[in-house]
């Protein structure tokens, strides 16, 4: 039997998705690279099962309410990194979540997709609960404060940067463009890159709910 791990594509967005420092992926493959076993799951996404970080939240979402992965016990949690002003790769993982959402028929229930800003300066409240109004009224979206950023990413080793615009004072962010899944009982599972497709993300949300 051939083993089925990889190394997850960790990337930026700046109207097109890059690849990150090599030494990101180094750091991760530790715990990313796992041999595969007949009696475990074949998920198509990377298993991360028993990973010591990306340990969970404690943020306020777009209606003010503080949000941790307890509020969604009993389903399967995408926690996803980006901001609103994101013309690609953000607006383009939404899409295919509520497509996912869909695509599980009644299962769809025990999805909740979560999308944490890196742009708190620029992603209100208010901005953040007009933007998941465009995907599903299910969504959430959280916002973390300037000072809890950093050690958020950190746990979650995302990247995100700042990247200057055209004109003065403007600015996009590159970030990285892949999502964080969480089982129903909410411990870490997969890490999905970008760019997986939808059929893939349904067959192993199917197989977590199956195996939780």
């Amino acid at each position: 039997m051939k083993c089925c791990f990889q190394l997850p594509l960790v990337a930026s967005r700046r109207c097109a998705v890059q690849s990150i420092a090599g030494a990101v992926a180094l750091a991760l493959s530790t715990v990313f690279l796992q041999a595969c076993s007949p009696d475990k799951p074949q998920f198509k996404s990377v298993d991360l099962t028993g990973a010591d970080y990306a340990s969970g939240f404690s943020l306020s979402d777009q209606n003010g309410q503080t949000r941790t992965l307890k509020d969604f016990a009993g389903k399967i949690v995408v926690v996803f990194f980006g901001f609103t002003q994101c013309p690609d790769v953000c607006p383009t993982t939404m899409t295919e979540l509520a497509q996912v959402k869909k695509l599980l028929g009644p299962d769809g229930e025990k999805l909740q997709a979560v999308f944490i800003t890196v742009d708190p300066e620029r992603d209100t409240a208010e901005l953040l609960k007009a933007y998941m109004g465009n995907f599903d009224s299910s969504f959430i979206a959280l916002r973390p404060t300037l000072a809890e950023l950093p050690e958020l990413a950190k746990d979650f080793k995302v990247f995100y940067k700042k990247a200057e615009g055209k004109t003065p004072g403007s600015y996009s962010m590159d970030h990285s463009a892949g999502s964080y899944i969480f089982d129903a009982k909410g411990r870490i599972r997969l890490y999905t890159r970008y760019g997986s497709g939808t059929e893939n993300l349904v067959s192993d949300i199917r197989l977590l709910l199956k195996n939780s």
